[in-house]
């Protein structure tokens, strides 16, 4: 007999009782609707929860700090500047020597008093310097102008403008309007205070050549300036050179190659002494704790379709005492053995893949009503939290569909087993 004579004579015998084969697959159509539903939600607060995650715009990037000694108690107040593991450029030069760092950056911020103006605008800020001239090699994109810098040229962030206020408001006056800074000229004002109370400034002027795109980190809110120019504002209010080599730097970022070695190579740097953080280890954590809710989630959905797997053995149980004399003719015509076995077995699976596809359909749409639910229900709270929605993945619904045509398939194995082992003149002589 011929695939396509199986699966015309399956689809046939399923449609001669469609009440039974339908009421049954409603139990499929539940149980893979509930795996689809709790599977997606678990991949939708997952997804929810790491994209609200403030500053997570670059998993390949590690920020290490200076080292301090664990101490409690008394012992902090013995620790010394030589008890600090400083980001020397030895440091440096040892970070880039780890298999897998394609860059090091460093990060020098501003150490002093420092007043921004724009007309009759004042601002507060940080001011930061790196030893590049351009931000592109740092992940970072314009939103306009460019991301190269240079002496007396800076990039801002996105929201660097909002810092602008009014220091001499009138009386309820509106809060002003965010200025435009690309292309303007920053009055910069250093102040330094001296051991007796005396007071020294020093002006510049900083134009502003690009405005970066926002990242919901803290390059958004950041001045962007050449590592030398900072370290010469810094030693002015030092009163002194600054010696990298002794003093070490502020903060230093480690780019590494990929996502899946940035939490190994940041326990390397930890393991030099060093404080060393990235965004991955929080989304690792996130990720493992919403991949065993999936799992719980995905569990209570199999056992729905288990119990539809007794109900298609029983189904298929009772075709085969409804149909014995049939295979009995079918038997004394030439069916083989495994022919009737395919057969019952086929029809078990169909039913199993009717289900799974109707289950499928149901899932999608109870997905569709999460979202839209979950989402007006956000927007008329306060916005905070983790979104409930429904996410669903490429891979759920072929493998609920084929996970549910395998559920079928093993219901009916025990029926199928005893229907294609009935003695053909027994078969013919049943009432």
């Amino acid at each position: 007999m011929r695939f396509t004579d199986f699966i015309s004579l399956i689809i046939d015998n399923l449609s001669r009782r469609k009440g039974r084969v339908l009421l049954t697959a409603i139990g499929v159509v539940i149980g893979t609707a509930a795996v689809v539903t709790l599977v997606s939600l678990g991949v939708g607060l997952q997804q929810s929860a790491t994209s609200q995650l403030w500053g997570i715009n670059d998993l390949t990037s590690i920020e290490v700090y200076p080292g301090y000694p664990m101490a409690e108690g008394p012992m902090m107040q013995q620790i010394t500047e030589d008890d600090i593991k400083k980001l020397t450029p030895d440091a440096v030069e040892s970070f880039k020597a780890i298999p897998g760092v394609t860059q090091v950056v460093v990060k020098q911020y501003i150490q002093g008093g420092m007043e921004i103006s724009l007309d009759k605008l004042s601002a507060w800020g940080s001011a930061m310097g790196v030893n590049l001239t351009d931000l592109k090699d740092i992940g970072l994109e314009s939103s306009q102008g460019v991301t190269t810098i240079s002496k007396g040229k800076v990039v801002v962030g996105s929201a660097f403008n909002n810092n602008f206020y009014d220091p001499n408001p009138r009386p309820n006056s509106e809060p002003i309007t965010p200025p435009d800074l690309m292309g303007q000229k920053l009055k910069i004002k250093l102040t330094r205070w001296s051991e007796d109370g005396t007071t020294s400034t020093k002006s510049y002027v900083l134009e502003v050549v690009g405005v970066l795109a926002e990242t919901r980190g803290e390059s958004d809110y950041n001045m962007y300036m050449v590592l030398d120019e900072v370290t010469q504002w810094n030693e002015w209010f030092a009163g002194k050179r600054i010696d990298y080599k002794k003093d070490g730097y502020n903060q230093v970022t480690v780019k590494v190659e990929s996502p899946k070695i940035v939490v190994d190579i940041t326990n390397q740097i930890t393991d030099m002494g060093y404080q060393a953080y990235t965004p991955q280890s929080t989304v690792e954590g996130i990720n493992s704790y919403f991949s065993t809710m999936q799992l719980v989630f995905g569990g209570v959905g199999a056992i729905a379709l288990l119990v539809a797997a007794i109900g298609i053995a029983n189904t298929m149980t009772m075709a085969i005492l409804e149909r014995t004399r049939e295979i009995g003719i079918m038997k004394a015509v030439g069916a083989t053995n495994n022919n009737i076995l395919t057969i019952f077995l086929g029809e078990a699976a169909g039913i199993g893949f009717l289900g799974g596809i109707g289950g499928v359909l149901v899932g999608w749409a109870i997905c569709a009503v999460i979202n839209a639910l979950g989402g007006s229900m956000l927007a008329t709270g306060d916005g905070m939290g983790t979104q409930l929605a429904a996410s669903i993945p490429f891979w759920l619904p072929v493998f609920s569909i084929a996970f549910a045509t395998l559920i079928g398939l093993i219901s009916g194995l025990y029926p199928a087993l005893n229907a294609a082992t009935l003695i053909p003149v027994d078969a013919l002589k049943y009432e």
